[in-house]
């Protein structure tokens, strides 16, 4: 909801290691993988409750994503780094609930069963959008720097990680703020469903 705001900000502030990273060296895809793995590592964090770790590694993946994108702006974009970022990323936001599941499977494996579906229902209406969009040569004004059509909605990058730092920081209140935040991402599926009836109405 809010990412088309806030985008120049963040492309100002990763800039400048941005540069840093380029000027060692460093690729793109190199850093998309590595928070990747900060993402991966956030598992086994939350599935031993160890949650200022996990939010930790859960904020050096979101870091990582943002310096990528930086850094390919300046090296040079290619169709795949931002198919590698994407795809990464959208498994990267399943894998955080999992974490919780495995934390404490009586309480949270149901809410965290509900989240995962709700982010399937984020995650392929934007796709879809953004397939057919390419296709008829369509462009997202408010996110110029996107390597795809970024389709906005209640539930973009910003409110997701402030989600995922509320439930680190207040583990025990997983269940109902999974439950929230997913029926936050159902008004979004929705909404992207409607935006992809009426765009896409003839063709």
């Amino acid at each position: 909801m809010i990412d088309a705001l806030i985008a120049p900000a963040l492309r100002r502030m990763m800039e400048p290691p941005a540069r840093a990273l380029v000027a060692a060296g460093v690729r793109a895809d190199q850093v998309t993988l590595a928070g990747f793995g900060f993402g991966l590592a956030a598992v086994p964090a939350l599935a031993m409750q160890a949650f200022g770790a996990a939010l930790a590694l859960i904020l050096l993946n979101r870091l990582a994503d943002g310096l990528d994108g930086a850094i390919a702006r300046l090296r040079g974009a290619t169709d795949r780094g931002a198919f590698l970022d994407i795809a990464l990323d959208f498994v990267f936001y399943a894998l955080v609930p999992l974490g919780f599941a495995l934390a404490d499977r009586q309480a949270n494996a149901l809410p965290a069963a509900v989240l995962i579906a709700a982010f399937v229902g984020t995650g392929s209406s934007f796709l879809a959008f953004s397939t057919i969009a390419a296709k008829r040569g369509m462009r997202a004004e408010a996110f110029p720097a996107k390597g795809i059509y970024y389709l906005g909605g209640l539930t973009e990058g910003a409110e997701t990680i402030a989600f995922f730092v509320l439930i680190c920081l207040w583990p025990t209140a997983f269940p109902a703020l999974a439950y929230l935040f997913a029926a936050a991402c159902g008004v979004t599926t929705l909404t992207r469903w409607a935006m992809g009836w009426r765009a896409f109405d003839k063709g």
